[in-house]
């Protein structure tokens, strides 16, 4: 198998497969968490999944200098991109970086960086849960 070439990808394309691959992170935490109605489900992950909550994410991983130099990269290039959706219940710039954190994630999963997905869907559980969004 040849290697991914992520950077041939666009933002957008990087933050397609980054939100699944968080969503699946956070709902597998929420099941063992014990939650298991369908209402309680989303009402839980709208705090870990929202815009708003992945924009906090993404300063808090500034604060604590927790992304490497390329996942910076790969941040701007999902918040600088052109997307035809708009966002639904925050504000554009809001929605750019939640893009941006998704592009991340996605750049992880898309090269491979397993252990690194799994580190940063921790990170970012244990940070969102320490809240009280």
């Amino acid at each position: 198998m040849t290697e991914f070439r992520a950077d041939l990808l666009n933002g957008i394309a990087l933050a397609y497969a980054g939100d699944a691959i968080y969503e699946v992170f956070v709902r597998d935490y929420l099941l063992r968490q014990g939650i298991t109605k369908a209402g309680e489900l989303q009402k839980n992950a709208v705090k870990f999944v929202s815009a708003k909550a992945q924009a906090w994410l993404i300063s808090e991983m500034t604060t604590d200098d927790y992304l490497t130099e390329e996942e910076l990269g790969y941040f701007k290039r999902g918040r600088n991109a052109h997307s035809k959706t708009t966002a639904k219940n925050t504000d554009v710039v809001t929605y750019r970086i939640s893009t941006g954190f998704e592009a991340v994630f996605g750049f992880n999963h898309l090269t491979g960086q397993k252990a690194r997905v799994e580190e940063m869907a921790s990170y970012c559980i244990r940070k969102i849960s320490e809240q009280n969004f």
